[in-house]
Formats: C-alpha cells, structure tokens, sequence
C-alpha cells in the first residue's frame, strides 16, 4: 500500500481527493488536513510514503511544507497539488523538494498515475506546464528583489519596505527600480502582480 498524506484548506477539494484515491486499491489515505502548520506533526504521526500539497494554505504554504518535509522526513516524497500552473510555482516546488507538480485540473488517473511514479522514485510535472516552463525560463529576479516585491505587494512607502525586509531605503529602491524593469513593468505595483502571476514570489 502506497500511504497519502493529503493536504488543502479547500475542504470539499480535500474530501473529493480523498475519496478518489479510496477507491485505489493500492492507494491509503493516512491523514487529510487544511492547515499548512498540521502537516509536519501529522506526517511524524503518520509515517505517508506521498505527501499531496496544496501551495496555498494557512500557516505554511505548501513549498515551505515540502522545504520542511524534505529535511525532517526525507523518505516522504511530496507532489505539489494545485489550481497554479505557473512555471515559477513548479521551479520553486523543485527547488523546494517536491517530486511531482500535478494541477488540480487534471484528469483523476493523472494523479493517482503521478503518486505511483513519485512513490517509485521518479518525478512526474504536469506535461503542459513543464513545456511552458522551459519556455518562459527562470525567474529573472533576485532573491532580494523578489523579498521587496513582496513586501511592496502589501502597499506601503518605501520605508515601509525597507523595514519590513531589513534594508535601507536607497537598496530598497535599487531593488525596486531593477524588478520594475525585469518585468517591463511601470509601477512597483504592477510588478509585484506580474511576477506574482508568473509564480516568482
């Protein structure tokens, strides 16, 4: 039996994935939960051969929770599960550890195909995002622009951001003033929803 740890804070979403995977015969899910803070407890409780998250969450969003998961329970693979596909969303869940990227669209046999081949070692990136993926490239933003995009997303002066990312106001604008141009954005605003759309914070 392959043991599923599912995690998403819609919770019709979660019962329905639950239900899906029920109906597998080599398939068991240990654990459902809609908090992103729960899974590292529930999987130490659990002992889940696949962990199926969802990015968005409360308390800890899924690539933390895959970042976290890698380190504490390194036999635990993850597959990101989600409604994003965004090519900066699977670059950031690789890096972050996760074994799979499947959006929530997909056909059910897609998944349950996805956690057979995670739970055998290999990967498995939904076939369309990975081809737009390549396409788009990397990020073009630093850590350090992508931090001061975040903080400008939740609107502020520029001091405002320098506090909250520990700078001072000029890096800020520096920073600033290079994210703009990256995204070929006018305003920060605009930026941060750009590189937010492509799945770069």
């Amino acid at each position: 039996m392959i043991r599923v740890l599912l995690a998403d804070d819609q919770a019709l979403v979660r019962g329905a994935l639950a239900s899906m995977l029920r109906l597998e015969p080599d398939l068991e899910v240990v654990a459902e939960l809609g908090d992103g803070t729960e899974v590292l407890p529930a999987a130490r409780r659990t002992a889940p051969d696949v962990a199926l998250l969802d990015v968005q969450m409360p308390g800890r969003d899924g690539l933390a929770v895959a970042a976290e998961l890698r380190h504490a329970l390194p036999s635990c693979r993850v597959i990101i599960c989600t409604t994003f596909s965004r090519p900066g969303y699977l670059s950031r869940a690789m890096s972050a550890g996760a074994a799979g990227y499947v959006v929530k669209d997909s056909r059910p046999e897609q998944l349950v195909n996805a956690i057979r081949r995670v739970h055998a070692g290999l990967r498995f990136v939904d076939p369309a995002l990975a081809a737009e993926s390549l396409a788009s490239g990397a990020s073009p933003l630093t850590d350090r622009e992508a931090d001061v995009l975040r903080a400008a997303a939740e609107g502020g002066t520029v001091a405002d951001i320098a506090r909250t990312v520990g700078l001072s106001e000029g890096t800020v604008r520096n920073h600033l003033s290079s994210a703009i141009g990256k995204t070929q954005a006018r305003t920060r605003a605009e930026a941060a929803r750009i590189a937010e759309t492509n799945g770069w914070l």
